[in-house]
């Protein structure tokens, strides 16, 4: 631990806290508190949805994977980014126009139903959480080395630091932490991006001559199948990458932070282009660190591969480079889990507390109380979990959650906006049969069982031989919704027509 690492940090926290302090001031309602009452322009909206979806998985899993398993690393990075053209072709405008603070209203716009708004939200905690892991994963990782300090306390500190954000500032802190942590990400990134290339006299040709001699897996470094052998185990992977998104509550939620569908295409272009330039450069970071740290260094300072990034920053440009880097990791993961503890919260308090049980006559201050209390609930659930999952990487954590997201809230979305047939049933199933089976085929598969001690979270051979199941779980998930809407004779057809107009021009305000 050095002067220049804590000056650093304080500095980039300190900045994040005055954010928080001045959102709190404009924070009295719970559209406010959700949404930032609606109020971000697109480009804005558009940096802060790069900030919410670069997260630790991003900036570390990846680096971290492209350094030990090269091409079968970069597949993180093609899947998160194809990704925002469904988010842009399928989703964001419709969402705009039908929701009001979560996926549940925008599913209750067609199906006024408190089991289809209960099982709604029970799959978008689900997403929260299992994503959460994973940044708190990355963040105890990060603390421990830079500080020194415990992983248990790291992650404690971390989950404290989220927890003031949403507490007091709700989404216009959270957004604008998220808008300036996607500039520092990028300006890092392209700072080690270049340091990278100078090494490589600014030649790529060269770069991929080397990284072939700088890895044990000498030129398989360079093609698929080091890490993933089975092809439908990487099938599965890009399924669940490029239709989970989609689906992510904490994604989704960002689209009711602008006033309009227009304005949410434009803020989706935005983000697209940033995440695009940054999912490029992994490239680079991975490459680097393959070259100039060695996997070895990377595998002994964490097994998972999480720290290649920072390691990579301290070799080319030495502590205070390693400091700055380190810094942006930390913000990085404290917006990330901003928009998360946000999006459970709303699920929570919104959909939970002030629909189901309230049967929306909840006061403005009841809700409010109600929100804050599910933002320190999920905090303190997410800080147990991720206590017991240091092993694990945490991009593996998160294609975990693009799987239920895309399993259980996609099929849901997509029969809503587009099937005139589809019903309260339909709905139900198809969230439950998408969650359930991804939640099962995950826990019997290799990333959970493994015949070495120590290798998995359970020893033993696994049942179901795919690390990710989507390739499964995500037609189960449409198949449920097709049998229960079939099963069951309800259908309201006015209601759709409705909707669909709403859907695509916003009109039809009150249903």
């Amino acid at each position: 631990m050095n002067a220049t690492v804590i000056i650093i940090f304080l500095i980039i926290v300190g900045m994040t806290l005055v954010i928080t302090y001045f959102a709190a001031k404009r924070t009295n309602t719970t559209s406010d508190f959700y949404t930032a009452g609606g109020g971000l322009t697109g480009w804005q909206n558009g940096m802060a949805i790069a900030g919410d979806y670069l997260s630790a998985a991003s900036f570390l899993g990846i680096a971290g994977s492209i350094a030990l398993f090269g091409f079968d690393g970069f597949l993180f990075s093609i899947g998160y980014l194809v990704a925002y053209l469904v988010v842009l072709f399928v989703v964001a405008e419709p969402l705009r126009n039908l929701g009001k603070f979560t996926l549940a209203d925008m599913i209750n716009a067609r199906f006024n139903a408190k089991k289809v708004r209960g099982a709604a939200a029970l799959s978008s905690i689900t997403i929260v959480i299992f994503y959460m892991i994973a940044q708190l994963v990355g963040a105890g990782a990060l603390i421990q080395l830079l500080f020194g300090i415990d992983y248990l306390w790291a992650v404690l500190l971390v989950g404290i630091m989220m927890t003031i954000y949403v507490l007091f500032g709700g989404m216009t802190a959270t957004s604008w932490v998220q808008i300036i942590k996607a500039v520092l990400l990028m300006v890092g990134t392209v700072i080690l991006s270049f340091l990278v290339l100078q090494r490589f006299d600014f030649s790529i040709l060269e770069m991929f001559a080397q990284v072939k001699t700088a890895t044990p897996h000498g030129e398989a470094f360079l093609n698929p199948g080091v890490k993933y052998k089975i092809p439908l185990d990487t099938i599965s992977l890009m399924l669940a990458l490029v239709l989970g998104t989609a689906g992510l509550p904490h994604i989704l939620m960002r689209f009711f932070t602008v006033r309009d569908a227009k304005t949410a295409r434009s803020s989706v272009m935005w983000a697209t282009w940033i995440v695009g330039i940054f999912y490029v450069m992994t490239i680079f970071l991975g490459f680097g660190a393959a070259a100039f740290v060695g996997s070895e260094k990377i595998i002994s300072t964490n097994a998972a591969g999480n720290m290649a990034a920072p390691l990579l920053a301290q070799a080319l440009g030495g502590d205070i480079l390693m400091s700055f880097i380190s810094a942006v990791a930390f913000a990085t993961i404290l917006a990330v889990v901003a928009g998360l503890v946000l999006s459970g919260a709303s699920a929570f308090a919104h959909d939970i507390y002030g629909q189901i049980i309230k049967k929306g006559k909840a006061t403005e201050r009841q809700q409010m109380l109600a929100a804050r209390y599910a933002s320190v609930g999920v905090a303190v659930l997410s800080i147990l979990l991720a206590i017991f999952a240091q092993s694990l990487n945490v991009a593996f954590l998160v294609s975990l959650a693009f799987c239920i997201a895309a399993s259980a809230n996609l099929p849901v979305i997509v029969y809503t906006i587009f099937w005139k047939k589809f019903n309260t049933t339909g709905a139900v199933s198809a969230i439950l049969t998408g969650l359930i089976s991804a939640l099962v085929l995950v826990s019997i598969s290799p990333s959970v069982m493994n015949p070495e001690a120590g290798a998995a979270i359970l020893t033993g051979n696994p049942i179901f031989p795919l690390t990710n199941p989507a390739i499964v779980s995500i037609p189960l998930g449409f198949i449920g919704g097709l049998v229960g809407t079939l099963v069951s004779k309800e259908s309201d057809l006015k209601r759709f027509a409705e909707v669909k107009v709403r859907a695509n021009t916003g009109g039809f305000r009150q249903l």
